[in-house]
């Protein structure tokens, strides 16, 4: 008979009756119990080799130390894919929007039935599987897209999509520089979606989420006793992945010693769990991410080499929100519209003024921050539009900024093409040419025939533009 794999549930309570008898239902059902009697203690938690190996939370909604919801907020701050159940007495409404917009992946009700109880963790164990409605809003719409369905069409970002379009098709590793917030995470979703890996395996790890001392048993896994608090044998992410694709962010946080590992497969397409006698062969896609320029880590040493070359074989970067305000309606209409599908929203629509409003906006979270501006403001929303009333944080730095629209450069970006310099002179005709043409070949993915046609010239005559304007990149 197969052994009966155990997980491992941290429980945030502080009633030692209802601890016993909730530990007694989850070890039924093959779940270790480990517990916290206050907020502080929970957080942590997540920092020791136990809270590495957490496969869900449950938390009641009275837990000492703080809010529910500002305690699931830090929780998934800190581990964005661990789930989370919220068990509280009182089923409103109200409580079930304050849990999804926290990040709750199910509610429980006290006293809770133990099929109830059971049910939750097993889905919550479910790789892959969507939490339900108690999913955060501002997650359940940012499902993957095709690199046609990313908006955007300043120069720089559909050159960036083209290149990674490109790319998708082989089995190059690719490395995604940018701001956080950009959508690193979305166009490696699109990267994995457009590859001959597509129906394989597609798993994320924050490498700056997770202890330095742990990564290794998280990405590699280990073996029984491998280190203290190892009680069970673990199957590492790459393992977990074997033909799939596996998405690293922040890669600039991982140690000198994950950086050997690293190189070794990526040379090798081999990995040794730690504790282990003996290495695996692996067959994985490797997508990384950084916030900051690796170059700069790479000449202060705190990088190797001999790595960054090999992640480094296709490079993207992808540019800020306020580099590309021309897309931020678009943008705005895009999310608004996959909003309205949630439970609790409706459709709404948004005011010129809004948009002007937004595209004034410096957006130092970028896209990410934009979404969630728009999560908020559809929330608190009575009308049938959004206004800049909606936005009252946006509106006073905008007004103390002395900028309430855009420039007339910003308003040439909505069409992906600047004319102006920042001086507000023509740009020459040379460079406006050149941005159509990088503009097209993103826009319809490199296919440079139908590039050709939709620009009404000749593919020779195309190429020929593309020798004389330097544009060696997307050709």
């Amino acid at each position: 008979m197969q052994e009966k794999e155990t997980r491992l549930l941290m429980l945030v309570d502080d009633e030692p009756a209802q601890c016993r008898l909730m530990a007694a239902i989850a070890g039924r059902a093959g779940w270790r119990t480990v517990f916290a009697r206050d907020a502080e203690t929970a957080i942590a938690m997540l920092g020791t080799q136990d809270g590495m190996m957490l496969d869900a939370i449950i938390l009641d909604q009275w837990v000492p130390g703080a809010e529910a919801a500002a305690l699931i907020r830090e929780l998934k701050s800190r581990r964005p894919a661990l789930p989370i159940l919220l068990m509280t007495a009182i089923g409103s409404s109200d409580s079930a929007i304050d849990a999804m917009r926290a990040g709750a992946s199910d509610y429980l009700i006290k006293p809770v039935a133990a099929e109830r109880l059971i049910a939750a963790l097993s889905l919550a164990a479910a790789k892959g599987k969507n939490f339900g409605e108690l999913q955060p809003l501002t997650e359940k719409i940012s499902q993957p897209l095709a690199f046609e369905e990313i908006i955007g069409s300043a120069p720089a970002f559909r050159t960036a999509l083209a290149i990674a379009a490109k790319a998708a098709r082989s089995r190059a590793p690719i490395y995604i520089e940018g701001e956080p917030g950009v959508g690193k995470e979305v166009v490696a979703d699109a990267i994995h979606a457009a590859s001959p890996r597509a129906n394989q395996p597609f798993l994320k790890v924050n490498c700056g989420a997770i202890a330095q001392n742990l990564l290794d048993s998280v990405l590699f896994g280990h073996e029984k006793d491998a280190f203290a608090g190892a009680f069970d044998r673990r199957i590492g992410i790459f393992q977990q992945a074997e033909g799939g694709t596996v998405f690293l962010d922040e890669i600039d946080q991982i140690s000198a010693e994950t950086q050997v590992r690293l190189v070794r497969l990526l040379t090798q397409n081999e990995i040794q769990p730690m504790g282990a006698n003996h290495s695996f062969r692996i067959d994985v896609r490797l997508i990384t991410a950084c916030n900051n320029s690796l170059s700069a880590k790479l000449a202060s040493d705190g990088f190797r080499e001999d790595l960054f070359y090999r992640l480094n074989i296709v490079q993207l970067t992808i540019p800020p929100l306020r580099d590309r305000t021309g897309d931020i309606p678009a943008l705005a209409r895009h999310f608004l519209s996959r909003m309205a599908g949630q439970p609790g929203l409706r459709s709404l629509g948004i005011t010129e003024e809004a948009l002007n409003m937004l595209r004034g906006y410096n957006w130092p979270g970028n896209v990410r921050q934009l979404q969630s501006a728009l999560f908020r403001a559809a929330v608190l929303c009575d009308r049938d539009a959004l206004t800049p009333d909606e936005f009252p944080q946006i509106a006073a730095t905008v007004g103390q900024d002395g900028n309430v629209g855009p420039t007339p450069a910003a308003n040439n970006e909505a069409i992906g093409v600047t004319l102006y310099k920042d001086d507000g002179n023509m740009r020459p005709l040379e460079q406006i040419e050149a941005d159509v043409i990088r503009l097209a070949i993103g826009h319809y993915r490199g296919r440079m025939t139908e590039v050709a046609r939709r620009l009404g010239i000749g593919r020779s005559t195309l190429y020929r533009k593309l020798s004389d304007l330097g544009i060696s990149d997307v050709a």
